[in-house]
């Protein structure tokens, strides 16, 4: 993945199978396997939209968007590095003292 900010789209296997040698100018290889490095994702419908920006060889930028059927996508990553996604450390809190019976209770009356 590279440092690449944004999102790694990971395929099943009968998917990459499907699409051939359509999807393979997308393809980025890595220890976690083949999947598609994009900018932007979005996931609202049947197709998932991935937006792709790059360079022409000529050095032109250019925005492409993949849209395939969200059944073909086995899981979606955010390579973020700003720390605005997923978990990360939250400070401990210490527990609150439990009240004593003592200190709740009315003072006593008088006479």
């Amino acid at each position: 993945m590279n440092g690449h900010a944004g999102y790694a789209v990971f395929f099943f296997p009968q998917a990459l199978e499907a699409l051939g040698g359509a999807i393979k100018p997308y393809l980025q290889d890595s220890l976690t396997g083949p999947h598609v490095a994009c900018d932007e994702v979005d996931t609202a419908g049947g197709f998932i939209e991935m937006t792709l920006r790059g360079k022409t060889p000529e050095g032109r930028d250019v925005t492409l968007e993949l849209m395939l059927p969200s059944s073909m996508v086995m899981m979606i990553v955010s390579t973020q590095q700003d720390g605005s996604f997923g978990f990360r450390p939250h400070q401990a809190i210490a527990p609150m003292a439990e009240p004593s019976a003592a200190t709740d209770a009315p003072p006593p009356k008088e006479g």
